[in-house]
């Protein structure tokens, strides 16, 4: 008898500390490992290919090769023409001619593949959000800002829509203050909606996004395009991996 409530004692003290960790879990952490974010960190490289459209024309066609840790990356467009990442460098072929855009596309949709797995990023800041929009019960929900200095873009912001049963973003409202400054960036915020997912070594990876108009307390408004992922393999690189061309230039 002695035994068994010996037993029960530590069932029971094993259920209250499950529970506690559970609670003591931020947002960002348990979302983080539902898309099993340790073991896409212990991996070299990602490949994935991309094609994203805007208004029914192509924005992007391409190739990228990205570190799982960002540090590095190579958007290799179906034209030849490359950009290349390396912490706060770019280059890119001279073969461009729409130069303006060329720090925007550098970063901009590799972040976005990469975000579920840079939700606690140094320069991260978390913060309830009060979701009044028709369906918020299906989600967890939470505002993610930066610290002054994180990036390019410190002044953008994310609210953060996760699946209450599976932990998975499905989709996420942002502002892109890098090109017209935060104020002007608010008066038209977006949202990428994450869809499809499909597991790449055991990881979730999302294989469509949807990008639309957001409104706060409204949601999703309009279409506004969308992007295909496919091709999505871990790799391994090396030291011609993301080898700078002598007539590259920078920005």
């Amino acid at each position: 008898m002695k035994k068994i409530a010996t037993t029960l004692l530590i069932a029971t003290l094993v259920l209250v500390g499950c529970k506690k960790k559970e609670e003591n879990e931020t947002f960002a952490s348990k979302t983080e490992k539902a898309h099993e974010k340790e073991q896409f960190a212990n991996k070299q490289a990602i490949s994935y290919d991309i094609v994203l459209d805007f208004g029914g024309k192509e924005r992007l066609n391409a190739t990228i090769t990205t570190l799982t840790n960002s540090a590095e990356a190579i958007i290799t467009l179906k034209d030849g023409s490359k950009i290349i990442t390396n912490k706060d460098k770019v280059y890119y072929s001279p073969t461009f001619e729409n130069e303006e855009s060329i720090r925007f596309d550098a970063y901009t949709w590799n972040y976005f593949f990469l975000f579920p797995y840079k939700l606690n990023d140094p320069g991260t800041i978390w913060n309830a959000y009060d979701n009044k929009e028709k369906d918020s019960e299906n989600y967890l929900t939470e505002k993610l800002s930066f610290k002054s200095g994180t990036g390019d873009a410190p002044d953008d912001w994310y609210v953060v829509y996760a699946d209450k049963k599976t932990n998975l973003i499905e989709k996420a409202a942002y502002i892109v203050s890098l090109m017209s400054g935060k104020e002007e960036a608010e008066k038209n915020p977006h949202a990428i909606q994450y869809l499809d997912y499909k597991k790449v070594d055991g990881i979730p990876v999302a294989t469509k996004w949807v990008f639309w108009g957001w409104k706060e307390g409204q949601g999703l408004t309009d279409e506004l395009g969308h992007a295909t992922l496919s091709n999505i393999k871990f790799i391994t690189v090396d030291d011609t991996t993301f080898k700078i061309g002598e007539n590259f230039k920078t920005k």
